[in-house]
């Protein structure tokens, strides 16, 4: 089949980052005029990538796209950007556009919407959206923030428990405007809209039009409370591998559902939230100010500051040993560093088992222990690697000794900490995520200068 007089839109689109300079270019070329070249460069894209142009182009060019094309973009392109630059481009968008938008956006990229526009233009907002969105959205933010109840589509197709294949078929037909764009199973409920199974899509296209619901449907079914943390359903939907779950208020009516592609984001967020936190910085977006970015990083350089403060007083305890063996000097960093890997080792897995839930009071003792001799077996066999290195390297065998000990005991102290430091935090309330490395870094310091210095002040200097 000949493409030729396809239309633009359908054809392979260049790659994001070329379409912004294209963009940036006709703004350039346009000023702050009407745009209708810049509006028909728009239309040939696809909403994902309308956000992509607006997420990667400097801030003014993106408040100028809003000012010259915002009423004329698709509103799909609104719950494909990122909060960070939705927040600062839609003061720059008529309320009665964004109003319309939010009734064509499923309810959960609605409210998601929603909770970007300022407190004042929200008012403007939703008294230009239909009554129906306007109910929808001030609802979900009702919740709180990454809650199911935030992340749930009002939209869903439910069906009496009376109800054969064929009456759910032809009533989809029937309303077929009613349905949510994606759906992936149709929610099987008693009189009083209490969901007590599910049937998926591909099982009632499968069965005959005669076949009653129930003797299709999926139970037990997993009910969702709008309440719920996102990342504990986000668990759920992995644990029992979920592509949507019905969301039910105190009496066990439904209200709503969650889908997969929301929890994908969850997941994704998390991931990268645990990820930074674990090096003690929070996200950076590319808006991002220096200043910003500074007051984010700066507390726990803080810390760490005083905690090599602390360790540099550790080694000036032992500067008499140090100048009477040089050698010393040039070993403990090894012993330091050798240490804080181990400890890091332990605290990556801690910190994992901890975020998925693996890691319980129950099973603390047996992660603990498993740790621990993990980090004594690999500290026996770099102890007897680092001997045989130094005492080739000084013809000392005595330092030889004392060097392996310093590492068997400091790789115990290393897998110790790194479980038990984010134990601890969580134990108190505390992120084990956000500040666990820097004090198991400074237990392995503190511990490796100390095991190696002392023991070979002990054993050589003595």
């Amino acid at each position: 089949m000949s493409i030729e007089n396809e239309p633009a839109a359908e054809q392979v689109r260049s790659a994001p980052s070329e379409d912004a300079q294209f963009i940036v270019g006709v703004i350039a070329a346009a000023g702050d005029h009407d745009g209708p070249a810049l509006r028909r460069s728009l239309a040939n894209l696809d909403p994902a990538d309308i956000a992509d142009v607006i997420e990667h182009v400097p801030l003014e060019t993106a408040l100028t796209i809003a000012r010259m094309a915002g009423r004329y973009l698709p509103p799909e392109f609104l719950a494909n950007l990122s909060w960070e630059r939705r927040e600062e481009i839609l003061p720059e968008l008529p309320a009665d556009y964004v109003g319309r938008a939010l009734g064509q956006l499923d309810t959960d990229d609605a409210a998601a919407v929603a909770a970007d526009i300022d407190e004042k233009q929200l008012g403007k907002v939703l008294a230009a959206a239909d009554e129906d969105t306007r109910l929808a959205v001030e609802e979900a933010l009702s919740f709180e923030e990454e809650t199911a109840g935030r992340l749930m589509q009002r939209e869903y197709v439910a069906a009496p428990e009376g109800d054969t294949v064929g009456d759910v078929i032809d009533r989809m037909r029937e309303d077929s405007a009613e349905l949510p764009d994606e759906f992936f199973e149709i929610y099987v409920v008693d009189a009083l809209m209490r969901p007590i199974g599910a049937v998926r899509v591909s099982s009632l296209l499968r069965a005959r039009r005669e076949t009653p619901l129930v003797t299709i449907m999926r139970t037990p079914l997993i009910l969702i409370r709008p309440e719920m943390d996102q990342e504990e359903m986000a668990q759920t939907f992995q644990k029992y591998h979920m592509a949507s779950a019905p969301v039910v208020d105190e009496a066990g009516r439904i209200k709503g559902m969650v889908t997969v592609d929301d929890i994908v984001d969850v997941i994704t967020e998390e991931s990268e939230e645990d990820l930074l936190k674990l090096a003690g910085v929070s996200e950076a977006a590319q808006t991002d100010s220096v200043f910003k970015s500074v007051r984010a990083r700066a507390p726990w350089l803080l810390v760490n500051l005083g905690t090599a403060i602390i360790a540099s007083w550790v080694i000036s305890n032992f500067e008499g040993s140090i100048n009477k063996l040089i050698a010393l000097a040039v070993l403990m960093p090894i012993v330091a560093s050798m240490g804080g890997n181990a400890g890091t080792q332990a605290l990556a897995v801690a910190v994992r088992a901890i975020a998925a839930r693996d890691l319980t009071e129950s099973n603390a003792p047996r992660y603990i222990l498993r740790e621990a001799m993990t980090a004594m077996s690999n500290g026996l066999i770099f102890a007897v690697v680092l001997a045989v290195v130094v005492l080739v390297w000084f013809n000392l065998p005595l330092l030889s000794a004392a060097i392996a000990i310093a590492i068997l005991i400091n790789f115990a102290c290393a897998g110790l900490a790194g479980i038990l430091v984010p134990l601890t935090l969580r134990r108190f309330g505390a992120d084990p995520a956000v500040s666990s490395s820097v004090f198991v870094t400074f237990v392995t310091d503190i511990v490796g200068f100390m095991a190696f210095l002392g023991l070979a002040t002990l054993i050589l200097l003595s």
